[in-house]
């Protein structure tokens, strides 16, 4: 399949507290809402790689917004634009705005922890996907965050190669800014067992083999009622790039009805 258009239009919402937040959408059919991770955008993650058109292909409405302070969205530098849990308050605010009541909802790494977050604030999608995510990259936040604000506050000082200059690589590739990317590490919030126990729809746990950078994605399907567990080639920076892995979202979502 060829890879997907990048130039879809751009749709805009405001936020609660008055922020302009950008979304794409392809497709026509059964509502799914895509949240990219950190550093990325929707065309990164959703669009380049053809993940996007395949979902579609299937009969689905694919919305793919771009997270406060990433892509075309508001970038605001004041602490103030990011109380706890903000990122999952405008996504309910995107469902809402779409008028949105019978749909999925996934998200990878930074988006799959804010599709959880939206779900512990009452979010209540048919079911869910949590890609790019292990248990304690929702459980405890705290070593992730430092180590994204490492990268964020040496930019330029990175041993070649290194994780952290791989990371400051690609955050160059999607022109993020990195001051606004600092404030969003603020809003972390660790999510308990039990009201990761308490998501009891239908569930995508998929990540790359290789991948144990938010912990173990396997510890994270065995506390999930109804989770399915897929692994497809990679680690956490390359298996999102890989044709298995929107070939298994989609298969994983199937034929829209």
């Amino acid at each position: 399949m060829a890879k997907s258009p990048i130039d879809l239009p751009i749709d805009y919402f405001e936020s609660d507290d008055g922020h302009r937040l950008a979304w794409r959408e392809m497709g026509a059919g059964r509502p799914v809402v895509l949240l990219h991770g950190f550093f990325s955008n929707a065309i990164t993650n959703w669009l380049r790689y053809g993940h996007a058109e395949k979902i579609a292909a299937n009969g689905y409405r694919v919305i793919m917004p771009d997270l406060r302070a990433h892509g075309d969205s508001a970038k605001p530098h004041d602490p103030d634009a990011y109380p706890a849990d903000i990122l999952a308050r405008d996504g309910l605010a995107l469902v809402d705005h779409l008028g949105l009541s019978d749909y999925d909802l996934g998200g990878y790494s930074l988006g799959a922890r804010t599709v959880v977050r939206m779900h512990v604030l009452g979010a209540r999608p048919s079911r869910m996907i949590i890609s790019g995510m292990g248990l304690s990259g929702l459980t405890s936040l705290a070593s992730r965050a430092e180590h994204f604000r490492h990268i964020l506050t040496n930019l330029g000082n990175h041993p070649k190669h290194s994780p952290e200059w791989m990371a400051e690589a690609f955050l160059k590739t999607t022109k993020g800014d990195p001051e606004a990317l600092l404030q969003v590490l603020n809003v972390f919030t660790n999510t308990p067992e039990e009201a990761i126990r308490a998501i009891t729809v239908p569930t995508l746990i998929l990540a790359g083999e290789e991948d144990q950078d938010n912990g173990s994605h396997e510890d994270l399907a065995a506390l999930i009622p109804d989770a399915t567990h897929v692994e497809v080639p990679g680690g956490h920076m390359s298996c999102i790039v890989k044709p298995e892995f929107g070939q298994a979202l989609a298969d994983w979502l199937g034929e829209a009805e």
